[in-house]
This record gives C-alpha cells, structure tokens and sequence, in this order.
C-alpha cells in the first residue's frame, strides 16, 4: 500500500490555449467533459434478470463549453466548425506535505480537440460580463498530472488508456 504523502487541495491556477495562444478571454472557471459509457442491457440464458453492461471505449457525445467573459478575439478563434480545434489547459495543482505541513504543486495539463457544437454570445448588461461561450464536440482528450499520462482517449483512432494501461490493446488485435 502507498502511504499519502501529499494532500491535495486546490488548482492554485490555470490558463486556457488554443494551438499555443492563451486564451486571456475564459472565465475562471471550466467544467470539464464526463465521460458516459455506452451500455447495453444483457438477459437472457444463464443470466437472472438483466444487466447493462458497459462497453469498453465506447462513451456518449462528449461536450466542452468554453465559458468567456465578454465576446472578443479569442472567443472567433474557436469558431470556424471545418477546422479541429486544439486546446490545452494548464493548471498548477496545490497540494500540503504531510510531513512537514509545507504547501507544494504539481502541473496538470489537458489536452482537447474537438470541433465547434454551438455558439452563445451572451447577454449584454451594464458593468457585467456577458456569459459567452463556445461548445466543442470532444474527439479527443488527454489528461496528464506531474508530467505522467493518466488518461489519454481518441474516438477516432480507437485509443484508450488510463495509467499506462492501453484498455482496447485486445479489442484492436481482433478486429
């Protein structure tokens, strides 16, 4: 068993990337996708009752919003539906040494591509932000923490890997 060494706490700070360019436009705060596994009920022979069982790989629509104060450049940038966009959002995430009490980080970095869904410029109100935001269809999406690959998942090329562990490396070899 590992022992806990650190305690994680907060994303101390991020930044968001389209192809390299920060984003200086996106609100503090970005949800990220979920991941909903595609299942189908089994019954039949040999099986009391029914069962879904999930199918390894095989996720819903995945959505990113990408929320923005006000509309300006950066928001157009992500926006011509022919072309794959390629973002990236880094983070530091803050952490407490156990041992010492000491606060210390670590980087996150995800990457996404994927193209645009729908488009929402938001509402125009005197001394506020407007709530923009643009909503890509996720094809693509990699997760890496302290420098380490936790998940890395491509729809198209049939990619699914999580801590190292390639999830379909059997289902490719037979099909």
């Amino acid at each position: 068993m590992n022992a806990i060494t650190n305690i994680p706490e907060v994303i101390n700070n991020f930044n968001a990337y389209n192809t390299g360019n920060m984003l200086v436009g996106v609100t503090g705060s970005v949800q990220l996708p979920n991941f909903e596994a595609i299942t189908e009920e089994i019954s039949g022979a040999g099986v009391l009752g029914s069962y879904d069982t999930a199918i390894p790989g095989f996720y819903s629509s995945m959505a990113q919003e990408v929320p923005f104060r006000i509309l300006d450049t950066d928001i157009f940038a992500l926006m011509n539906p022919g072309e794959l966009v390629d973002l990236t959002f880094r983070a530091s995430e803050q952490h407490t040494v156990k041992s010492t009490g000491a606060l210390d980080y670590k980087g996150m970095r995800v990457v996404e591509r994927g193209r645009l869904k729908s488009f929402s410029p938001g509402k125009l109100e005197l001394g506020k932000q407007m709530g923009a935001s643009v909503t890509l269809e996720l094809l693509y999406i990699l997760i890496e923490i302290d420098g380490k690959t936790k998940l890395e998942y491509d729809k198209l090329n049939s990619v699914f890997v999580v801590n190292g562990k390639d999830l379909l490396e059997k289902v490719r070899a037979f099909s």
